[in-house]
């Protein structure tokens, strides 16, 4: 018992990696200061959002992208309690050194909140932030510290959350003999971890766990051992799952798919065959519904345009973080970096438009683990890949809280 919660808590110091391994990657412009203009006459509520762009690495320019457009989305349709949004950008560029004055930037702006930003350098940004005040409002979940810092307010249950209810949807839709396939890193063991929790937890056989060499190009051996004996497989590669999908098709197996969002993607199903792909009827498990639902269409209308991948974890993240940030500071005389604190930390629920369950970040409300405990949205939504598009599982399908499944003590 006391192993298998030592191993949850060690969960958090890897996060990190996981977030690098799992996140959708691609190239993008430099980022800078905003530059939209208003009319609005009311006062302005500055905030801050990180990215790393133009750099080796996870590049997640999107992140910038879909801030500067809820920028002009929302000055567009009355600003904040009137006033003007103002987004100030810093790419922190993947260095540890870079994202330090992103947040020393962010101190000398004297901005209310940091929003929706992605950065692996929580060790280094969040200390300064605290120091400060400032909160670190939705963060897309790839540094240990954004779920153990008093002042980071995360939207949604990360690695622990999304994989845990992963392995619960594949034994729901009927997979009995499950293959794991990760990257043979200490971080992707711990989503190992995460995902056999889920399986166990829905009455499933661990699943067998595969490890892929990180410099591996032809994962046709995996492919068949991950097949062999197993009537479904979980992909968990990341962008690099294109490997094994190319592998799989080869080898001509009819073994079910699945993972989490942005691994398996509509544009590997496209590549694949589109409604005919092997991705068809995939278990996708996500933070949110899928974005065809219409609780996201502000933001599709937002990003048209403006080349931002609306299904991204980290744009649909930086998305709801500012809806956060705008139904909190709606409620408050002032918008200060204090006030939002005290908001956040008291509410009852900060409603998202239905993107995620109402929100809150009280200590009754707190995940229970050691380095995990800022964690306090533990749902997930159970999708699938339907003619080549992510769509609910199910109609009628909503989210699933695997708080007692992250907080269950295991028999032994």
């Amino acid at each position: 018992m006391n192993d298998s919660r030592r191993r949850r808590s060690a969960a958090a110091s890897c996060l990190a990696v996981t977030g690098a391994l799992l996140a959708a990657g691609c190239g993008g412009e430099a980022s800078g200061s905003s530059t939209e203009t208003t009319s609005l006459k009311g006062t302005p509520v500055k905030v801050m959002v990180w990215n790393p762009e133009d750099t080796q690495g996870s590049a997640q320019p999107g992140v910038r992208l879909t801030a500067q457009a809820y920028e002009k989305w929302i000055n567009a349709n009355g600003g904040i309690k009137g006033g003007p949004l103002k987004v100030i950008t810093c790419n922190e560029k993947n260095d540890p050194d870079e994202a330090e004055k992103c947040a020393q930037q962010a101190v000398a702006e004297k901005v209310v909140a940091v929003v929706g930003s992605y950065s692996l350098a929580g060790d280094r940004y969040m200390p300064i932030l605290q120091k400060a005040g400032i909160p670190y409002i939705g963060g897309t979940g790839v540094s240990a510290a954004e779920f153990s810092n008093p002042l980071s307010f995360p939207v949604n249950g990360g690695t622990p959350a999304v994989f845990a209810a992963h392995g619960q949807q594949l034994v729901e839709e009927g997979c009995k003999k499950i293959s794991g396939v990760r990257y043979d890193l200490a971080a992707a063991a711990i989503v190992s971890q995460f995902l056999t929790l889920g399986v166990t937890s829905a009455g499933g056989t661990p699943p067998k766990d595969l490890k892929v060499p990180v410099t591996a190009t032809d994962l046709a051996p995996q492919v068949a051992a991950a097949t062999k004996g197993s009537d479904c497989v979980s992909v968990i590669l990341g962008t690099h799952s294109d490997l094994f999908v190319k592998s799989y098709v080869q080898s001509g197996a009819k073994t079910k798919l699945g993972s989490v969002v942005g691994n398996l993607t509509p544009e590997l199903a496209e590549t694949t065959g589109g409604s005919g792909s092997p991705l068809e009827g995939a278990a996708i498990t996500g933070y949110y519904p899928p974005t065809a639902d219409a609780v996201w269409k502000d933001f599709v209308q937002a990003a048209k345009g403006k080349d931002i991948d609306t299904s991204n974890g980290a744009n649909e993240t930086t998305w709801v973080a500012f809806k956060v940030l705008t139904e909190a500071a709606k409620k408050l005389p002032t918008t200060s970096s204090k006030t939002l604190v005290e908001e956040l930390n008291t509410t009852s629920g900060i409603d998202t438009g239905g993107l995620t369950p109402p929100l809150t970040w009280k200590a009754s409300t707190a995940l229970p683990i050691k380095g995990l405990n800022r964690i306090h949205n533990t749902t997930a939504t159970e999708l699938t890949i339907r003619d080549g598009k992510i769509e609910w599982v199910k109609e009628g399908s909503t989210f699933v809280d695997v708080r007692k499944v992250l907080t269950a003590t295991p028999a032994g």
